[in-house]
């Protein structure tokens, strides 16, 4: 049974709390719910976290733009093709301080997605993207980048505009930045397209969310030729915040309530401004050289023991 499946259940036992009036079963009820929360939501597989990192109810970028910063103005355009709607960009302030916000745009419905390309950006969104760090640099302004796609936009026009030349521009700039970037995985992190804004100086990702360098669906279809093994793809992807903490990829795990943000998103918004804040201000008094440098380490670190490892191993090993 997975992660939807007990959602069900689970609501119809809020269902049945509703037609009650007796406070002796209303009680029995609320007690039966959170024990099923507890004994079926507490320890989710793999694929279970991708389910839910792709939850209908889920709240998207501006959603968390509207809840943890005090304001922000949206600011458009690449200043060479157009705007892309599926990437979002501008600026905004926590607690009185500036700062550049860029974040993968979903929508809550079919034709909201269909109008942001399902958060697929095309060279445009990540040469708008560009545009904005390149700003925050010149203003000071640190960067928080929210993650929430499945991968760039793969079609002829996005290829004949020079996608992957866009992503590849964006690492290159923003490995160079002088101000502080920190990068969270709010929903699903796909591909370049998910890198071509997220190589911060912190990283973090929300409890159940994913980042991996496609879709488990892509995996077992490339691997194994049937998408449908994409559960079995889920498993050994090592695509979750927790595998992705145990092999020191990101800095850290931003907890959600049982059962996903969406039981509880204030609790999530709360704990988010808590580590921006705490991260921004860790910056205040650091130089642009300093900065450059920890991204640069932070990188060029992640696979260290494991090269060494395996390094130590040859000529051992027959």
């Amino acid at each position: 049974m997975d992660i939807l499946q007990k959602e069900k259940k689970l609501q119809k036992l809020e269902e049945e709390l509703t037609r009650l009036d007796d406070e002796k079963a209303i009680e029995n009820i609320q007690r039966t719910i959170r024990d099923y929360k507890v004994q079926s939501m507490s320890s989710l597989s793999a694929w279970d976290r991708v389910l839910l990192a792709r939850h209908a109810k889920r709240p998207t970028v501006f959603d968390f733009i509207h809840h943890v910063f005090d304001d922000f103005i949206e600011l458009h355009g690449d200043r060479l093709y157009g705007d892309d709607k599926a990437l979002i960009a501008g600026i905004a302030t926590l607690e009185g301080v500036p700062i550049t916000v860029i974040g993968h745009r979903k929508g809550k419905t079919t034709e909201d997605n269909i109008e942001v390309n399902f958060a697929m950006a095309h060279p445009e969104g990540y040469r708008k993207a560009i545009r904005m760090m390149k700003q925050a640099e010149k203003f000071n302004r640190p960067i928080v980048t929210l993650i929430d796609t499945p991968g760039a936009y793969p079609g002829i026009g996005a290829e004949a505009r020079g996608q992957g030349e866009a992503i590849a521009r964006n690492l290159y700039e923003m490995s160079d930045l002088g101000v502080p970037i920190i990068a969270i995985v709010i929903g699903e992190g796909g591909s370049g397209g998910a890198l071509a804004i997220g190589m911060g100086n912190k990283v973090y990702m929300l409890e159940n969310s994913i980042y991996s360098i496609l879709s488990p669906e892509g995996y077992a279809s490339i691997l194994w030729k049937d998408a449908k093994r994409s559960q079995e793809a889920a498993e050994v992807m090592k695509l979750t915040s927790y595998d992705l903490e145990e092999l020191e990829i990101i800095d850290g795990i931003i907890q959600e309530p049982l059962g996903g943000i969406h039981h509880d998103p204030n609790m999530v918004y709360e704990t988010m401004r808590i580590v921006l804040l705490r991260d921004i201000r860790s910056y205040e008094n650091k130089n642009q050289y300093d900065i450059k440098t920890e991204r640069y380490s932070k990188y060029r670190n992640i696979g260290f023991f494991q090269r060494f490892n395996y390094d130590n191993l040859k000529g051992v090993v027959k």
